[in-house]
């Protein structure tokens, strides 16, 4: 099993390039599911979860070929098994992504109720209560969402759909899904990530009508048929903040390439009042950051709050900065596990339900820690490009689902870290 073996106290100076999101693209490979014709992405991450869905797809008969090396093309015109089974999802949530596009294409859909990551339970009922809301007839068994068109039914139609909390995937679902559906589709109380505009954007490509995509009310005009198109990958701002965080901690002089400072605005704020200087333009941002930075404390909430997905790489600055600070995450619950292990560095951390309290050290020192999910894996590493020592990293499986070769990356900005198995 891999692991990063990390030698602290290097500063990181020099340009990254920030890759595709993850977090678009499994999305947008489902949307291939939509049509006939040819889908092409590109600026496509390289990443574990890319690869499953990649598996996931071809085997219910869809082409991939690769054009370039971040360059894939679909084609989902022979589809032969309309089903998601529980080997092949087993190890990835963004699989439920598959259910709206079926059903609404096939009329019906059989998808294992996803694995993932251990960050709480991440409850896949409103998907099923949206699509039920749009005439789907699905029925949880063995293990698996059973799903066809209520009697009668040619197509879906359209609903007024609003969730009980606000989803990502589930606004994606809908979003895929009402495309072909019959009549409107409104989603109230909508996801407004930036990867919902980017796949709006690819299915409107496709032919979809939809109005009001980053907002937190999305209209949808159901059509006939959707065609083919062509469609660049958003830019992935948590690989983005990640970096930006382990350049605010390590100190030094980075530009992040592709990097969308208004997709950051919380996270590079609060880099801000900690003490980091940080310009941005189209396509880039550039952070200098020097000495140790003021603690800052925060309160993970949807976009465009801060993200729950940043919180563990924050923490793990807010271990080395001066002053206390206090986290709160709102969104997940038990995700604070990569608390235990940032303590064995030696960070000063207290639990207290959903908040962190966090009182920063002048130095950590490296030990063997482990991974146990994908962000607290970043967080890790964050937190060994700074400690005394050497630190290695076990279990970055989990960090290899989310960031595209990161120890390439940070060895280009001269970080002191290598891969061993």
């Amino acid at each position: 099993m891999d692991k990063l073996r990390i030698r602290g106290g290097r500063l990181l100076q020099g340009e990254m390039p920030v890759s595709g999101a993850k977090n678009a693209a499994l999305p947008e490979l489902c949307a291939a599911l939509l049509t006939t014709d040819p889908v092409t992405l590109s600026n496509v991450p390289r990443l574990q979860d890319i690869s499953t869905l990649l598996k996931l797809v071809r085997h219910m008969g869809v082409d991939v070929q690769t054009t370039q090396a971040d360059t894939l093309q679909l084609c989902a015109q022979p589809l032969t098994r309309p089903e998601a089974p529980y080997d092949l999802v087993k190890t990835m949530r963004a699989s439920v992504l598959v259910l709206g596009p079926l059903l609404t294409r096939y009329g019906q859909a059989r998808v294992s109720l996803p694995g993932g990551c251990a960050i709480g339970s991440r409850p896949v009922d409103q998907h099923i209560k949206g699509l039920q809301a749009m005439g789907a007839v699905i029925e949880v068994q063995h293990g698996y969402m059973v799903a066809r068109l209520a009697s009668g039914l040619k197509r879906l139609r359209g609903a007024r759909i609003t969730t009980d909390m606000v989803t990502v995937t589930g606004t994606e679902n809908f979003m895929m899904a009402a495309c072909l559906a019959e009549g409107e589709t409104v989603l109230e109380n909508a996801a407004q990530e930036p990867e919902i505009p980017d796949l709006a954007e690819l299915l409107i490509a496709m032919g979809a009508r939809i109005e009001g995509h980053g907002t937190s009310k999305i209209r949808i005009q159901g059509v006939e048929r959707l065609r083919g198109a062509q469609h660049r990958v958003v830019a992935d701002r948590i690989e983005a903040g990640t970096f930006l965080c382990a350049v605010a901690a390590t100190g030094g002089d980075v530009v992040l390439r592709h990097a969308r400072a208004d997709h950051l605005e919380a996270v590079i704020e609060k880099l801000q009042a900690a003490g980091a200087q940080i310009e941005s333009g189209a396509g880039f941002v550039r952070i200098r950051s020097q000495g140790r930075l003021k603690a800052q404390s925060f309160r993970t909430t949807e976009y465009p709050g801060f993200p729950t997905d940043m919180q563990a790489q924050f923490m793990a600055l807010n271990c080395i900065a001066q002053g206390a600070s206090k986290v709160t995450e709102t969104i997940f619950e038990n995700r604070f596990m990569h608390v235990n292990e940032l303590v064995r560095l030696g960070a000063n951390i207290q639990i207290d339900g959903k908040v962190a309290m966090v009182e920063g050290v002048p130095l950590l020192s490296g030990a063997t820690v482990m991974a146990t999910d994908l962000r607290a894996s970043a967080s890790l590493v964050i937190a060994g490009l700074v400690a005394d020592g050497e630190t290695v990293v076990d279990r970055i499986y989990h960090l290899d689902r989310g960031y595209d070769r990161m120890e390439a990356k940070l060895r280009a900005l001269g970080a002191d870290i290598e891969r061993i198995s």
